[in-house]
């Protein structure tokens, strides 16, 4: 039989360990219940490698610094740079070397403080690991571990690698990490079929997980990257990172103002030679229009916009790790959620007891409230919940409690708290006499316990089991016998709370006619009286249902991806709207069935799926990409991180998650709470709005510039600014005001628009319409007072002056259209963003304070101009507010008077 461990190919058979019985996994691992000799293990050690996670190796400083030049738009700036170098124009070449350093240090810093976190996947890695060799326990780091070794597990201890038990006793581990289902699970040594899922193969024992209570010994199967643990991080490092959808617009709309600015010159250059001017000239002539076209503030713009979004983000709980993910989740049309700690709160919660046909609701009784009788049946359902169970609470807080032991078992010790019982006094009051754990084969525990004179057996476990041992049970007339009538209303009663979601346990107790001997064993338990039902959930997160709701009227679909059991993620779906009660769920062993095709048909129409592998979570996001969808994954667990990496947007929690998931995410919530991704959704969306408005801003004033030439080429008139004062434009004047627009606050509708389509430019067609519209207006406009100051005063400068001037205020009165895509610039109040306002009223008075300044003159070549110069540059200037409100009105009257 081959080794399955070693680096070949598919085996034939292939080694599947939970489908073996112990005896026939040490005879394949050539190994035994004494372990290995040290001789054997040191050999293994050697072939298979040291039992540890390949590190992802870190990026270094500089290739993160060389990231931030990676953009069309900075190739562009850099291609600008280098023609205004080489034709001696230092002044603009430098100018262009400030605004690179400016943006890549920016960029540098924000990403730089979210690549030092911690390489995630060494730390679940356990460090020491107890193994039996030859016979004897010995303590021994977990790297050396090998296949065929034999591990010792019990309580607090994180499993070291993938093993094989074959002894246990009450171990019970928690695999939420994993698996993502929040209850611990019960271990035994049986054999499973070779089908059966990751989450249920209770023979096995996975690297990572944590072992909640009892003790057990297995043979190690897996090590390093052959475990789930080392695959799902395999799984991670082969997932390509994609563009996201603003870095993708940025390029298409760089290659589009490229293409553009390329075309613009050729045909300038061509008609200047053609009428007669020389190539010398006209070739300035085409560097001043590339320098007026090309929009040299927009990578800072976009730059700051992010880090702005970011700090908000910040301040709403969402830490961002890169910072095109903020516009990335604004973009979002699907989220699919894990449901372990993202949705609920992964702590289980009693609910609900049903006894004596009464129900007792636990989050509606006030303690007060509660019976203090000692043998009412609430008190008793309470007190057997207290007296079988070995976990120990602690209260550390308002509605915070230490945990030690089982969490089920935890959540029955809180809902006596809050009732108004403390289960240590409880426990003094009744002494142990004698106790029987709880087994998987069993179904139930026990414990004797002495109460008075008396001696009481209480009884908790599976409804069904509990049921087989009672004879009697309690109703709203006393004690009644348990015919076949009495059991088929309990289980009815059992079965409408398992639909709801919940974990169902029987509780019964008996009074003994005699003190019981148990110098041998407790008896098992028969005769009893059964009490009644105690169902407990996960709860659904505070706030998460309104966040969802929100998310459904922003036009994203919400889905629930996790490794929990079908009827549980039906029943939290429905209480959060994500589904409805009766809707479909597709599992992961339906999944395994379906094609990619199937699938991708599937998930356009369902939102739950449970019982799902790492590797199912990732056809289910290729799935939804692969149907156009932008697609945003949030979680906790190992097991979410493949999926967070792959997705386009990946949302990890920070407080309960583990570095696992924060390494692979794009985006760390540090509070845990899904309600704090509808708030970065809306600030991703703010985002994408500024930068969409800078860049409009930008793109029509520069089209206007690169007109304004055209038509002098064309009309045989001299040029009407210089390269330098299209840089003073571009990056003095323009440049206060599209930064200051990085600052606009969102608009309150933003959250009631539905997602922008995968396929829109950062320039939508409206604003495209718009840009040639107002470029025109420029155009004209500019040009005409550069004809009118020209033929008036014969001063080629005082003409270029007042083109300048002109150009500038027309910015300053277009900054204002620019603020909204639809709505009435009347509409927007100035105080809403303050930076605007300043940055409008600088830019004049900087340019106006230019004019008169003899370092200026010389720099910008300009001159001062008369005050009727400047009036009709101003009435001038007026009509884009017209010309713009008029277009808004036009196509879209009822979004310019109500606006978005």
């Amino acid at each position: 039989m081959q080794n399955p461990l070693a680096e070949t190919p598919a085996l034939t058979p292939p080694f599947v360990p939970h489908a073996l019985t112990p005896e026939q996994v040490a005879e394949y691992l050539q190994t035994n219940p004494q372990g290995l000799s040290q001789q054997e293990a040191k050999r293994r050690l050697q072939e298979y490698g040291y039992n540890e996670i390949e590190q992802i190796k870190p990026i270094s400083v500089f290739q993160l610094l060389l990231h931030q030049f990676q953009s069309p738009l900075i190739y562009i700036l850099l291609a600008a740079g280098l023609v205004t170098l080489l034709l001696g124009e230092y002044i603009d070449s430098g100018v262009i070397a400030a605004v690179l350093i400016l943006n890549a240090t920016i960029g540098f810093i924000q990403e730089f403080r979210a690549e030092r976190s911690v390489r995630a996947l060494m730390q679940l890695t356990a460090p020491h690991a107890l193994v039996i060799r030859e016979g004897k326990e010995c303590d021994i780091a977990s790297r050396e571990l090998v296949p065929g070794d034999v591990v010792v597990v019990e309580s607090g201890v994180r499993v070291p690698a993938d093993i094989r038990l074959f002894h246990a006793t009450a171990l019970q581990v928690d695999e939420s990490l994993l698996t993502g289902e929040s209850a611990p699970v019960y271990k035994q040594v049986a054999s499973v079929p070779p089908e059966t899922p990751v989450a249920d193969r209770a023979n096995m024992l996975y690297s990572g997980a944590m072992v909640v209570s009892g003790r057990g010994r297995g043979y190690v199967v897996a090590t390093g990257k052959h475990t789930e643990l080392g695959k799902i991080a395999g799984s991670m490092r082969e997932q390509r990172v994609d563009e996201t959808p603003l870095q993708r617009r940025m390029r298409q709309f760089a290659n589009i103002v490229g293409i553009v600015i390329g075309i613009s010159c050729v045909i300038i250059f061509g008609l200047g030679l053609a009428l007669g001017n020389t190539a010398v000239d006209m070739f300035k002539v085409v560097v001043g229009v590339a320098v007026a076209a090309i929009p040299e503030g927009l990578p800072i713009v976009l730059t700051i916009t992010l880090a702005l979004r970011v700090s908000a983000m910040a301040k709403r709980n969402a830490l961002v790790r890169r910072l095109h993910a903020v516009e990335t989740l604004g973009s979002t049309t699907v989220i699919g959620t894990d449901k372990t700690g993202t949705l609920t709160e992964n702590r289980m919660t009693v609910q609900e007891y049903w006894t004596a046909g009464e129900w007792y609701r636990l989050y509606e009784l006030e303690a007060h409230e509660v019976p203090r009788e000692d043998e009412h049946p609430f008190v008793l359902a309470l007190l057997t919940s207290v007296l079988t169970n070995e976990a120990h609470v602690r209260r550390i807080g308002a509605d915070e409690y230490e945990i030690h032991g089982d969490p089920t078992e935890a959540a029955l010790l809180i809902a006596a708290l809050k009732a108004g019982f403390h289960h240590e006094e409880w426990r003094a009051q009744h002494p142990v006499v004698g106790e029987i754990p709880f087994e998987p084969d069993l179904q139930y525990s026990a414990s004797l316990r002495k109460r008075g004179d008396e001696h009481w057996m209480f009884v908790k476990g599976a409804p069904e089991r509990v049921m087989r041992m009672a004879t009697r049970w309690l109703t709203p007339d006393g004690e009644l016998p348990l015919d076949s009538k009495a059991q088929a209303e309990i289980l009815h009663y059992a079965q409408a709370m398992a639909e709801r979601g919940l974990r169902v346990l029987g509780l019964a107790y008996r009074r003994c006619d005699q003190r019981i001997d148990i110098q041998a064993s407790v008896p098992e338990p028969s005769e009893l009286v059964f009490i009644g039902l105690v169902g407990m959930i996960d709860p659904p997160r505070r706030g998460v249902l309104e966040a969802i709701r929100e998310c459904h009227q922003a036009g994203i679909r919400v889905l629930m991806i996790t490794g929990d059991h079908a009827a549980t993620a039906r029943a939290i779906a429905a209480q959060l709207h994500i589904a409805p009660p009766d809707a479909e769920v597709i599992t992961g062993a339906e999944m395994e069935r379906m094609s990619d095709d199937v699938l991708r048909e599937r998930v356009r129409t369902v939102n739950v799926f449970a019982r799902v592998s790492p590797e199912h979570k990732l056809r289910v996001v290729r799935a939804l990409q692969a149907d156009g969808e932008t697609v945003a994954v949030t979680g906790d667990g190992v097991n979410d991180a493949p999926a967070l990496r792959a997705a386009d947007v990946g949302v990890a929690m920070g407080k309960s998650g583990t570095d696992v998931a924060r390494e692979a995410a794009d985006i760390v919530l540090a509070d845990d709470n899904f309600v704090s991704i509808r708030n970065a959704v809306e600030e991703g969306r703010v985002a994408f709005k500024n930068v969409r408005n800078a860049t409009f801003f930008l793109i029509s004033t520069g089209a206007g510039s690169v007109l304004m030439f055209l038509c002098a080429v064309l009309l045989g008139l001299p040029m009407p600014m210089l390269p330098a004062q299209l840089l003073w434009l571009n990056l003095v004047t323009n440049g206060l005001q599209d930064v200051a627009m990085a600052f606009e606050p969102g608009d309150k509708s933003i959250m009631h628009q539905k997602p922008r389509p995968r396929d829109e430019g950062i320039i939508s067609q409206l604003l495209w319409e718009r840009t040639a519209l107002v470029g025109l207006l420029i155009a004209i406009a500019g040009l005409w007072l550069f004809h009118y100051e020209y033929a008036t005063t014969g001063s080629l400068t005082q003409a270029q002056t007042v083109a300048l001037t002109t150009v500038v205020l027309f910015q300053n009165f277009h900054v204002g259209n620019a603020r909204s895509e639809f709505r009435s610039a009347f509409l927007l109040s100035p105080l809403r963003n303050p930076f605007l306002l300043i940055a409008a009223i600088t830019a004049t008075a900087i340019h106006a304070l230019a004019l008169y300044l003899p370092f200026t003159q010389f720099l910008l070549r300009v001159e001062p101009i008369e005050l009727e110069a400047w009036l009709r540059s101003v009435l001038v200037a007026l009509s884009v507010i017209i010309v713009v409100e008029l277009h808004k009105w036009i196509r879209h009257p009822h979004l310019a008077r109500v606006g978005l």
